[in-house]
C-alpha cells in the first residue's frame, strides 16, 4: 500500500498486517460521533481496558520481580490466564466485526482497501481487533487520502485523531512485536534455504 505523507512515514514505523476492522463514518456533529463510540460493544471496550490496565501495571510487575521472584511468577501466571480469557473474548468479537483484512498499520494511522471511495477529512470511528494478542481498540480517525487502485478498489489512508498516549503505546508495542516476529520468520526462511 502506498502512503501520501512522507513526514508521517518517517515518524512512525509501518507494518503490513491482517486485522479485524469495523469502520463507521461519523456524522459532522462531534457529539453524535461521541455517542456512536460509546454505543460500541461493552465486551470490545472491556478488552481494550484490560490491555490498558496491563500496560499501566507492567513497571510494577518488574519492580515486584526484583523484590520477590515467587510473587512475580504468580502474577505472571495470572496475567497469562487473563490473556487467554481475552483471546476468547476477542475471537467472539472478531466474528461480529468480520474477517481479518489486509492493512498497513502505524502508531499514527491505518491504510486499508475498500470498494467505496471516501472524501478527505471524513471522520471515522474504527474498532480494531489485533490478533493474536486480543488487543481491541476503539479509535477515531480522519481520512487523509483516497486513491483508486483499479477494479473498483480504493486505498484509504487515515490518521488517528484524539488517540491517548496509552493507546499509542499499545499500538507501538504491538507493531514492535509484529516486526520482531516478521524478522525472525525471514531469518528462519533464509537459514532454511542456505542449508
Amino acid at each position: 500500500m502506498s502512503t501520501s505523507d512522507e513526514e508521517d512515514r518517517r515518524e512512525y514505523y509501518r507494518i503490513d498486517d491482517r486485522i479485524a476492522l469495523e469502520i463507521t463514518i461519523l456524522p459532522a456533529s462531534e457529539t453524535a460521533g461521541e455517542d456512536m463510540l460509546q454505543d460500541a460493544s461493552p465486551l470490545f471496550d472491556l478488552l481494550g481496558e484490560m490491555h490498558l490496565a496491563e500496560f499501566e501495571t507492567q513497571h510494577l510487575l518488574r519492580q515486584l520481580g526484583e523484590a520477590d521472584r515467587a510473587v512475580e511468577a504468580v502474577l505472571k501466571a495470572q496475567n497469562k490466564r487473563i490473556d487467554l480469557l481475552g483471546q476468547v473474548v476477542a475471537q467472539t468479537l472478531v466474528e461480529r466485526i468480520g474477517e481479518a483484512r489486509p492493512v498497513v498499520l502505524s502508531e499514527g494511522g491505518l491504510a486499508f482497501f475498500q470498494q467505496q471511495p471516501m472524501e478527505e477529512n471524513t471522520r471515522l470511528a474504527l474498532r480494531i481487533a489485533l490478533m493474536p494478542q486480543a488487543l481491541g481498540l476503539s479509535l477515531k480517525a480522519s481520512v487523509t487520502n483516497c486513491i483508486a487502485v483499479g477494479n473498483d478498489q480504493f486505498e484509504i489512508g487515515t490518521q488517528f485523531v484524539d488517540i491517548s498516549d496509552a493507546q499509542r503505546q499499545l499500538l507501538a508495542r504491538y507493531i514492535l512485536h509484529k516486526q520482531q516476529v516478521q524478522r525472525r520468520q525471514a531469518r528462519e526462511r533464509q537459514d532454511a534455504t542456505t542449508d
